[in-house]
C-alpha cells in the first residue's frame, strides 16, 4: 500500500523577534517588523472593516508585479451577511476535508503549537458566518500552453524555434501551464496581507476552496475565464500580532548550488 504520509513538519527553532516584542501597527510601521510579526490570524472580531481600508488593501495588491504587466487581477470582497452565510456552509465542509488530510499530508500535528493551530481552525469554522470580510483573489486565465497544444501553432513555433527547442519548451511548458497566473496573483495576495497587517487586521491565505471550487465559484459569481487562487478571511484579530517561529536561515539557504 502506498505511503500517504508526507514529510514531517520541519523543526522551527528561531523566533523572528525577541519574545514579548511589541508589534508595530500602522501604515508607517517598519516593513521588516511587519514581516516578522505577520502571524496567520484565524480568530477575528465581527466588527466591520471600513470600506476605505478594504479599498486600500486591494490597491496595495494591484501594486504587485504581474506577468507581462498584464494586470489581470480581480478581487471579490464579501461583506454581506447572507453571502457570508453561504460561504460559511461551504467553509465548514472544506475544513473537514482539510482536517482529515492534516495527519497524512503534513504529519506531526500533535505538538502543542500545532494543536493551537488546530483549535484556531475549529474556531474559524464555527464562527465563519461572523467573519467581517472575505476577499477572493482571482486572475484571468491566459490559456498558457495552448500554443503547445495547437497543431497549427506548433508548426509555427517549430519553424521559429526549431524542433529541438520546441521539444524542450513542450516538456516544461505543459507542466507549468498554471504557473503564469499563480505567479501574478500570489505576489498581489502577499501585498494584500502585508497591507492588512499594517492596518492592524488579521488575515490568513487559504486555498481550501479548491475542494469545492465549483460551489465557491457559483456563490461568488466568478466567470469561467478567471481562476480563484485564494480566499482570505480578514478582520480585527482577537489575539495579538507577535514574532513567528521559523527554521533558521542556515537550514534553508544554499550557496551557489544545492549542497
Amino acid at each position: 500500500m502506498a505511503n500517504r504520509r508526507g514529510p514531517e513538519r520541519a523543526e522551527a527553532t528561531e523566533l523572528s523577534r525577541p519574545a514579548g516584542f511589541e508589534a508595530p501597527v500602522g501604515a508607517d510601521a517598519p516593513i521588516m517588523d511587519v514581516l516578522a510579526t505577520m502571524r496567520a490570524m484565524r480568530r477575528l472580531k465581527p466588527d466591520p472593516v471600513p470600506v476605505p481600508i478594504i479599498e486600500d488593501l486591494v490597491r496595495a495588491a494591484t501594486w504587485a508585479p504581474s506577468g507581462s504587466d498584464a494586470q489581470h487581477h480581480a478581487f471579490v470582497a464579501v461583506t454581506d451577511r447572507d453571502q457570508m452565510a453561504r460561504l460559511a456552509e461551504l467553509w465548514v465542509d472544506v475544513v473537514d476535508v482539510y482536517r482529515s488530510l492534516m495527519g497524512t499530508v503534513v504529519p506531526g500535528v500533535d505538538d502543542e503549537r500545532h494543536a493551537r493551530m488546530a483549535d484556531a481552525l475549529e474556531y474559524q469554522a464555527e464562527h465563519f458566518a461572523d467573519t467581517p470580510l472575505v476577499i477572493a483573489a482571482c486572475y484571468q486565465r491566459s490559456g498558457a500552453g495552448s500554443a503547445l497544444r495547437s497543431p497549427r501553432a506548433g508548426v509555427e513555433l517549430a519553424r521559429d524555434l526549431g524542433a529541438r527547442r520546441l521539444a524542450r519548451l513542450a516538456r516544461g511548458g505543459l507542466a507549468a501551464s498554471s504557473l503564469p497566473e499563480a505567479s501574478s496573483i500570489y505576489p498581489a495576495v502577499q501585498n494584500l496581507l502585508l497591507a492588512a497587517r499594517a492596518h492592524g487586521l488579521g488575515a490568513t491565505l487559504t486555498i481550501w476552496h479548491l475542494f469545492r471550487e465549483a460551489d465557491f465559484r457559483r456563490v461568488l459569481g466568478v466567470p469561467r475565464d478567471h481562476g480563484i487562487y485564494a480566499l482570505i478571511p480578514i478582520g480585527y484579530p482577537l489575539g495579538r500580532f507577535g514574532p513567528v517561529r521559523r527554521r533558521p536561515v542556515d537550514d534553508v539557504l544554499h550557496w551557489d548550488r544545492w549542497s
